[in-house]
């Protein structure tokens, strides 16, 4: 028996792959296959089947395109309804495979088809469980993501978690091993360890919602309480993963479509095309297109277009490095963003041999904005995320998310220079490049953000304060 965990740091995301005596089954595939099947053919195994633990929110799953290619059933958990073939498992139903067995148990609360898998030996004892959004490290799925589908309330849906949990999952063997579908840095919940792996008996010690003595009321208050609103994505993958999708090998093909920069300027004023630049944030700082949009590839990339572009069906233009692209439009997709038209031959370098407008960011170390603002106060914008921020800040700056900011553009002053920061740079340069976008100019972006801040002399405070106090 063989286990493979195919994590996804980008996404935080945990896929599997089971192998027994020349059969394997894949739980909960990115949309890229490939890399399965080439991991079954180097083994000499067949793919037998893929298991899809529900309807993901956070990313589109490969389960159609590897059913498409290696003629494997995707399999769910009961109430599961999806618009193309498949099997849907009775709660307890037994799926052989090699000398092994896969247990189906279905846990709904997060949906009300969420299904966990419990991977027997091949002596029959409870090996692993592969809990999807059901039980991660540290915390358990979100209750209020399907509650629009399921006709409920989040309350009503984390209290069927409740027993999920209880008659389904903490029964089982403490020596058990969990492999959950995400880690820290999703979305999907509030408190999601970083490590990826862990047990059952390691979960009712240290994971708040599995407490022995804890009573359902008290279980709906912990899970529900503060809740942020999910990304604008999630319904729209949500119905992909569903309804069923576009091959990402079409999607590749579509987007492959060198434009030199004649070609691109006409593209982004003919079109509604948005200019998405995915370069490094200095280099985005020292030249861009004038209205491109800042979202690095080395960093969160997909989950924060998915949070920032509100529209998944979008057309976008890329400025990327050519021998990245592949890997741009791969992680685009995988949350439902296979409206790339087309990206700039050449490069950002190209724009600029060929003479064409280009703008800059200002940006500058965090001891030249110490000593700017020592002496000349100025406003500061804190682009983290509010428990972030409340961990530790600048005693006179505010706190704006950056997945918030597009609300908050009528609080920037148009006159004078305001500083903006987040945790190390990243956040920052997309903040900078979305308001440059909305006409204001008057920012500064200070570099390596408050990692590097509050190594200068600049006083720190961990009393929140809102915007405009």
């Amino acid at each position: 028996m063989e286990i493979k965990q195919i994590y996804t740091g980008c996404l935080a995301q945990g896929a599997y792959y089971i192998e027994s005596n020349g059969e394997a089954a894949i739980i909960d595939p990115l949309r890229e296959v490939q890399p399965y099947i080439d991991m079954a053919t180097t083994r000499n195994s067949k793919i037998k089947y893929i298991l899809e633990t529900h309807f993901h929110a956070d990313f589109v799953s490969g389960h159609v395109t590897l059913s498409e290619k290696t003629g494997a059933p995707i399999i769910f958990g009961p109430n599961a309804d999806p618009s193309f073939k498949a099997t849907i498992a009775e709660d307890g139903q037994i799926f052989p495979l090699g000398n092994v067995k896969i247990k189906v148990l279905h846990t709904p609360g997060h949906t009300m088809e969420s299904t966990t898998y419990l991977l027997l030996d091949e002596q029959g004892k409870e090996h692993a469980l592969f809990t999807g959004d059901t039980l991660f490290l540290g915390d358990v799925g979100r209750p209020d993501l399907a509650q629009k589908a399921a006709s409920m309330t989040q309350e009503d849906l984390a209290g069927i978690l409740y027993d999920s949990l209880r008659k389904k999952l903490m029964v089982l063997p403490d020596a058990t091993i969990i492999y959950p579908g995400h880690g820290a840095g999703s979305a999907c919940g509030k408190k999601m360890s970083k490590d990826t792996v862990g047990t059952l008996g390691d979960q009712k010690l240290h994971n708040y919602a599995l407490r022995a003595d804890m009573s359902k009321a008290e279980f709906v208050k912990e899970v529900t309480d503060g809740l942020l609103p999910p990304p604008a994505y999630f319904p729209l993958n949500v119905q992909m993963n569903k309804e069923g999708y576009e091959s990402i090998d079409k999607v590749l093909a579509k987007a492959e479509n060198a434009l030199d920069p004649a070609a691109f300027e006409a593209a982004a004023n003919e079109t509604d095309a948005l200019v998405l630049d995915v370069r490094n944030q200095q280099e985005f700082a020292q030249g861009h297109i004038p209205n491109s949009i800042f979202i690095g590839i080395d960093g969160g990339f997909a989950p924060w277009v998915g949070a920032l572009v509100k529209d998944v069906k979008q057309p976008l233009l890329l400025v990327c490095d050519e021998s990245r692209l592949e890997e741009v439009i791969t992680r685009l997709s995988r949350v439902g963003f296979d409206s790339v038209i087309g990206y700039l031959k050449g490069g950002f370098e190209a724009w600029e041999k060929a003479g064409r407008e280009k703008d800059t960011v200002v940006s500058i170390s965090a001891q030249e904005f110490a000593s700017r603002v020592s002496t000349t106060p100025a406003p500061i914008i804190d682009v983290r995320a509010e428990g972030e921020f409340e961990s530790a800040h600048l005693k006179h700056a505010f706190n704006l998310p950056l997945d918030s900011l597009n609300q908050h553009l009528s609080s920037f002053p148009n006159t004078g220079d305001v500083y903006v920061h987040c945790a190390g740079g990243y956040r920052s340069m997309i903040a900078a490049s979305i308001l440059k976008a909305r006409g204001i100019h008057n920012l500064i972006d200070v570099q390596g953000g408050f990692g590097a801040i509050k190594n200068t002399s600049l006083p720190c405070e961990s009393t929140a304060c809102a915007l405009g106090n």
